[in-house]
C-alpha cells in the first residue's frame, strides 16, 4: 500500500524520543508524517514548517537542541530533510524541561516510546562510567600540569615504589591510565586526564565549573542576616590537590580543644576526627557527576558541615554503609585508590561512622536527592553524649534500653520527633531493628506514635515529657566554650575570599532546629495562625484576596505559594489556612510536592522530612 510523507527524518538514537516532537510539531503545523515507503506530496509552506521545528527543539527541552534542515525538492514538490544528530554522552539525558525527570525523557521499546521511570534514569546515570574514559576533543599535550604528575608519581611511591606505571614517561605513564588517548594523530585528555592532570587554566578554560566551593556561613541557617551573608574561597586544580587543599582549609577553620582525663598524662583531642573530613571530601570528588555543571560545596556553619556535591548516590540510602562500591567514575576512583586516597570498597561511610562515634560525636547523616540530582554529607560539630546527656539518660534506667534507643532519645529531646530513615541512619542499623527498637520505645509509652505507612514519625510521649527540660533548664554551656577557632583568614578583606551574593543555590539549612515547645506540657506541635494573616505585606494580601474571589490558574496558585514562603518558611497547615484550602493533601500532591521536586521549594528540616513541624521555603537563586 502507498504511503504519502512531507518530511524526511534521519534521526540518530537519543534518549529523547523524537517521534513525540513531531507528532507535537505537525499537529500544530496541519501536517502529517509517515515513516515508510511514500509517494511525495509536498509541503506548501516549508519556512513555517522550518521555524515551528527550530522553536520546539529550541525551547521545549532542558537544552537547546539545534537540528540540520534543509528544503529538498523532489518531483517538483518541496520536502524538508532533518537531521537531528546524537547529543555527547555528557550532555544526556535530554527530557521536556516542563515534565521534568524521569517522566519528561523517554525510551525507544520496539515500536513504542515509553515514558521513563526512576529506574530507567538509575540504569542510565549507572552507565556514566563511560564519561571519565571519553576524550575531550579541546585537549592537547599543553593542558598537562607537570605539577600534577609528579605530585601522582609522589604518592604513587609511596603505596608502591616498584609499579610499573612508574618506570614509563609521561605521555605513556598517562595512557596507561587511561587518561589520555590519540585520535587522528592528536593526542587529547579524557575527562579523567584534565580533572586529575589538567593545568588550572586549562579546567577553567574547558570544565569552568568543576572547582570546590569553601562557604562560611555565620549562623547555623543559610543567609541568616542579609546585611553579613558568606565568605567564600573558590578552589580549582587538579583532583589529587584538591583533596589537601579543601582538606587543610577546611580543617583550620574547625574548633579543636584537648581534653585531659583524671589520673592520665596525654591529653584527649576534642573535634571532628581527621579521617573524617577527608572522607567526606574524597566521596564528594570521586562520586561527583560530571554531566552537570555545578561546583562540590562545602558549607560551614556555626554547627555544623554540610558537603554536597551534583550527583545522586548510586547505591540506594538504606545500603549506604555496606560493602560494596558503586562507582561513577572508574577511571577517577581508580587512580585515587593506587594512590591510597580512597579504598573503593564501599568502607567510607562505615568507617566515618565509626570515627564519629568514637570520638563521641553525632553520627553523619546523608542525603540522596534524585530529584535535585544531588548528595550532601552533614557533620555536626557538637560533642555527642557528653556529660549532661548521659546524667540526664539516667532518667531511663529503669527502662535498660539499648544504645541505639538511647542516641535516638537525645536526638529527639534536640529536634523533637524522629522517623524510621533517621533512626537507622542515626545508629547505622537494618530496618528489622529500626522498627523493633522504636515499637518497643511506643509500648514503653517513651515515644507517641504519629502518622501512617511512609509518614509515620514519633515524638515524645508521657515517660519521656515527663523528663524533658524546661526552657530555664535548657540553657546550658557551649561544650567548645574557650575553644573558639581563628577565622582571621575567612573575613571578606582576606586574600582570595570574595563577599557572594548571588548564584549560589540555596542548602538545607536547619540540621539540628531548636523547638522551645518540648517542655513537660509538650503540645507544640499545632500550627498557630493567629496573628499571621495581619503580618503579610500588602502585595501578598492583594494576591490571597484574589485567590478567593474568582477563579485562578495553576500558575496564579503557584505564584502566591512561592510568594508567601519567600516572606517567611511555612507548613502545610499554615499555607493551607492562608489560601483558604480545605483539601491539604491535594496542595501538597499537586503544588507543594511539585515545587519541592523542581527545586523552587525547599524543606526547613531536610534531615526528616516527616517532621511534624516542617516547612518549606523558597529557593532563592
Amino acid at each position: 500500500m502507498n504511503r504519502q510523507i512531507d518530511i524526511v527524518c534521519r534521526l540518530k538514537p537519543c534518549f529523547v524520543i523524537w517521534s513525540t516532537i513531531w507528532n507535537e510539531i505537525i499537529q500544530k503545523s496541519d501536517c502529517q508524517a509517515w515513516i515508510i515507503p511514500f509517494i511525495v506530496t509536498g509541503i506548501s509552506d516549508p519556512d513555517k514548517l522550518q521555524l515551528d521545528l527550530s522553536s520546539q527543539c529550541a525551547t521545549s527541552f532542558n537544552q537547546t537542541i539545534r537540528p540540520e534542515i534543509k528544503v529538498e525538492t523532489i518531483d517538483g514538490k518541496n520536502v524538508l530533510l532533518v537531521f537531528v544528530p546524537e547529543l555527547p554522552a555528557s550532555q544526556k539525558p535530554v527530557y521536556f524541561k516542563n515534565t521534568g525527570l524521569p517522566r519528561g525523557a523517554y525510551r525507544r521499546i520496539g515500536a513504542s516510546d515509553q515514558r521513563c521511570s526512576d529506574d530507567d534514569l538509575f540504569i542510565f546515570y549507572h552507565r556514566e562510567d563511560e564519561l571519565d574514559s571519553s576524550i575531550i576533543k579541546d585537549s592537547g599535550l599543553d593542558d598537562i600540569s607537570e605539577e600534577a604528575v609528579s605530585l601522582y608519581r609522589n604518592l604513587r611511591v609511596k603505596v608502591n615504589p616498584y609499579a610499573e606505571e612508574l618506570q614509563y614517561g609521561d605521555i605513556e605513564l598517562l595512557q596507561s591510565l587511561a587518561c589520555l588517548k590519540k585520535e587522528a594523530d592528536k593526542y587529547c585528555l579524557t575527562y579523567a586526564g584534565l580533572l586529575l592532570f589538567g593545568k588550572r587554566t586549562s579546567l577553567r578554560r574547558l570544565l569552568p565549573m568543576v572547582r570546590i566551593d569553601y562557604i562560611r556561613i555565620p549562623g547555623n541557617v543559610w543567609i541568616e542576616d542579609p546585611e553579613n551573608r558568606f565568605t567564600t574561597v573558590d578552589m580549582r586544580g587538579s583532583l589529587l590537590e584538591m583533596v589537601q587543599r579543601a582538606f587543610s582549609l577546611v580543617s583550620d577553620d574547625l574548633p579543636k580543644g584537648f581534653l585531659l582525663p583524671e589520673g592520665e598524662l596525654q591529653a584527649e583531642s576534642i573535634g571532628l576526627p581527621a579521617r573524617v573530613l577527608r572522607e567526606a571530601i574524597v566521596n564528594a570528588l570521586i562520586h561527583r557527576t560530571f554531566r552537570v555543571n555545578q561546583p562540590i560545596q562545602i558549607i560551614r556553619y556555626g554547627n555544623r558541615i554540610e558537603i554536597s556535591n551534583p550527583g545522586f548516590s548510586l547505591k540506594p540510602e538504606e545500603h549506604l554503609g555496606i560493602p560494596g562500591s558503586v562507582t561513577r567514575n572508574p577511571v577517577i576512583a581508580t587512580i585515587f585508590h593506587e594512590t591510597n586516597l580512597a579504598e573503593t570498597k564501599g568502607s567510607g561511610i562505615r568507617t566515618m561512622r565509626s570515627l564519629m562515634e568514637k570520638a563521641k560525636m553525632s553520627p553523619p547523616t546523608f542525603e540522596s536527592n534524585h530529584s535535585l540530582n544531588q548528595f550532601t554529607i552533614r557533620l555536626l560539630l557538637h560533642h555527642f553524649l557528653g556529660e549532661e546527656d548521659v546524667n540526664w539518660l539516667a532518667g531511663f534506667k529503669a527502662f535498660d534500653l539499648n544504645e541505639n534507643q538511647k542516641c535516638a532519645l537525645i536526638f529527639i529531646r534536640e529536634v523533637g520527633a524522629i522517623d524510621n530513615s533517621t533512626y537507622r541512619q542515626l545508629n547505622g542499623v537494618e530496618m528489622i531493628k529500626v522498627r523493633a527498637d522504636l515499637y518497643d520505645l511506643k509500648n514503653r509509652e517513651i515515644l507517641t506514635q504519629k502518622g501512617k505507612g511512609k509518614a509515620t514519625y514519633y515524638i515524645p510521649g508521657e515517660e519521656l515529657i515527663k523528663l524533658l527540660p524546661t526552657k530555664a533548664e535548657s540553657t546550658q554551656p557551649n561544650q567548645f566554650d574557650g575553644l573558639t577557632p581563628q577565622f582571621d583568614s575567612l573575613t571578606p578583606q582576606s586574600d582570595g575570599l570574595t563577599p557572594q551574593s548571588d548564584g549560589l543555590t540555596p542548602q538545607f539549612d536547619s540540621l539540628t532546629p531548636q523547638f522551645d515547645g518540648l517542655t513537660p506540657q509538650f503540645d507544640g506541635l499545632t500550627p498557630q495562625f493567629d496573628g499571621l494573616t495581619p503580618q503579610l505585606p500588602i502585595e501578598l494580601r492583594n494576591k490571597l484576596e484574589q485567590l478567593r474571589q474568582r477563579s485562578n490558574s495553576k500558575e496564579d496558585i503557584i505564584v502566591v505559594i512561592l510568594g508567601l514562603c519567600d516572606w517567611k518558611p511555612l507548613t502545610l497547615n499554615q499555607l493551607s489556612d492562608l489560601m483558604g484550602r480545605k483539601d491539604k493533601k491535594y496542595l501538597k500532591s499537586a503544588y507543594i510536592t511539585p515545587l519541592r521536586k523542581q527545586g523552587k521549594l525547599e524543606y526547613t528540616i531536610p534531615e526528616m522530612p516527616n517532621h511534624p513541624k516542617q516547612a518549606y521555603r523558597t529557593v532563592t537563586k
